[in-house]
Parts: structure tokens; sequence; C-alpha cells
């Protein structure tokens, strides 16, 4: 159990926020005034809203909708890994204490595009964000729990290329955006990161056939993993699914997530 930050932990509610279905129409019906406030002040606003309407006698929100206005408690447990759809998952502190590697993710995002401030069309595209996984968190919302990962990502713009045989390179040293670290635990789809044989500091994007694993014991096939090229896996082929997390000093557990399966929402 850790005390989190309030900075990060408003980051990560914001996040579940944003990218939970039942929200959707409390998100659409202020787009603009979102686009101008962003994350600064929506929570607080979602929240207001949802106390407002709940002193209403005849209202109609849902618990859920509910315990996620109310926001979710300071403190954390934190994971050094879990196990989902046949994939383990590690943190990168873990991962620089083992012979295995287990941190690395891809995530599919929708980013909402818009050419000027002024735009009043904007459109969403997808776009692939490769990383690391830096902590796992337990997010506690009294009725239930979240779990989410707290990602390193790398800057699309500079830090990702395609070569001219196909394969994507990443470069793990440019660092994207540090305020958009979170995904859910569901939605990541592992890679592995293998340094370039032409060398310089960029490292091949690898992925992989899902593990067999039993509380924590993980067996790789490294040696099978095809080239992760232009052939990408799409991140709604992952089943979401109960998670089993798992802590150094105690047994897993699992816990039932309702969190959506869509695609890690993004704006710019």
């Amino acid at each position: 159990m850790i005390l989190t930050d309030y900075k990060t932990l408003c980051e990560a509610h914001y996040y579940v926020l944003q990218n939970t279905t039942v929200v959707d129409p409390y998100m659409s019906k202020n787009e603009k005034w979102l686009q101008a406030e962003h994350k600064r002040s929506f929570s607080s606003w979602f929240k207001r809203k949802i106390e407002t309407e709940l002193a209403r006698p005849e209202n109609t929100i849902s618990q859920q909708i509910r315990w996620l206005a109310h926001e979710p408690k300071r403190e954390v447990l934190s994971y050094s890994g879990y196990g989902i759809g046949g994939y383990y998952y590690n943190t990168s502190d873990h991962d620089s204490r083992s012979t295995t590697q287990n941190s690395g993710v891809m995530v599919e995002a929708e980013l909402l595009h818009m050419s000027t401030a002024k735009d009043k069309n904007p459109i969403y595209a997808n776009m692939l964000y490769y990383g690391v996984i830096e902590d796992i968190w337990e997010l506690n919302y009294t009725q239930f729990k979240i779990l989410v990962s707290q990602c390193k990502w790398v800057d699309n713009k500079g830090g990702v290329k395609v070569d001219e045989n196909g394969f994507t390179l990443v470069d793990l040293n440019k660092e994207g955006d540090p305020n958009d670290q979170f995904i859910f635990a569901s939605q990541a789809k592992q890679v592995f990161y293998v340094n370039d044989p032409n060398g310089g500091r960029w490292s091949v994007v690898l992925t992989t056939k899902p593990k067999l694993y039993d509380r924590g014991d993980v067996c790789d096939n490294i040696e099978e993993t095809p080239s992760f090229s232009r052939g990408l896996p799409k991140s709604d082929d992952i089943d979401n699914e109960d998670v089993a997390y798992v802590r150094e000093d105690c047994e897993g557990i699992y816990v039932e997530e309702d969190t959506t399966s869509r695609k890690k929402r993004k704006r710019t």
C-alpha cells in the first residue's frame, strides 16, 4: 500500500473517466468546454455535476457513476506484475532485476485531432504508442477497483520509425508526454525491445506468443518471437477478462473490473 501524490492520482482518475463508457454522455455534452479546460478541471466539474444530480430525489445516477465521481482513495496497492490473457507483465524496475523482459507494451490510441484551436470539426484517428510499464496501481473506488498501468511512453515524433525492411524501431530515450502515462491493464499489448544490430540508439520492436504462467512462474518463448513489422496487431484483439495481479510480498488476487474495452483515448 502506498500513498500517492495527488497530482498523479488525479491523472490516473482522469484517464479512467476519459476511457469509461458510462461517462461518455458527460464528456460529449461538454466537448468544446473540455477542449479548452482539458483534464485540468473536468474531474472536479464531473464530481460537482453528479453531486448536484444526486441531490434530486428523482435522480437515476448509477452506483458506478456515483463512485467514479467520488474519486479513488489516495492509498493504492502497487504491484510489480500481473497476468492477463496468457501474458505476464512486470514493471521496468522488476525487469532490471530479472533475466526476462516483461515490461514492454504497445497500445492503440484514439486521438482527437484539431487543425486549429477554433476547429469545429475535429476528427478521431488511431495511432500506436510504445513504452514500458513503470508501476501498476489498483485504484480503489470503494465499491469497485480498477487496475491501471503507469507507463513511460516513447515520443512518436522522432522516437518511432519504420525501416526499409518494415521493422518498427523505437528510441526508448525519447520520452513522450509525461502527463499522459496511464492505461487500463487490459489495454496493453506486450512487446519486447531488442537492440538494433546496426547499433545506435534504436531498438527493434518484437511481439510474442502468450506465455504459460502459474503463480508468477513465467515460461518465455523468445526464440519463437516473430519480428514486429507493418503487420501490427490490433489492441481490440485483447480479451478484457479478469486480471491476475502478483505482488512480491503477498499472494496474487483476482479483481473483476467493469471498465471499457475500447481503445485508449488521448487528446492533442
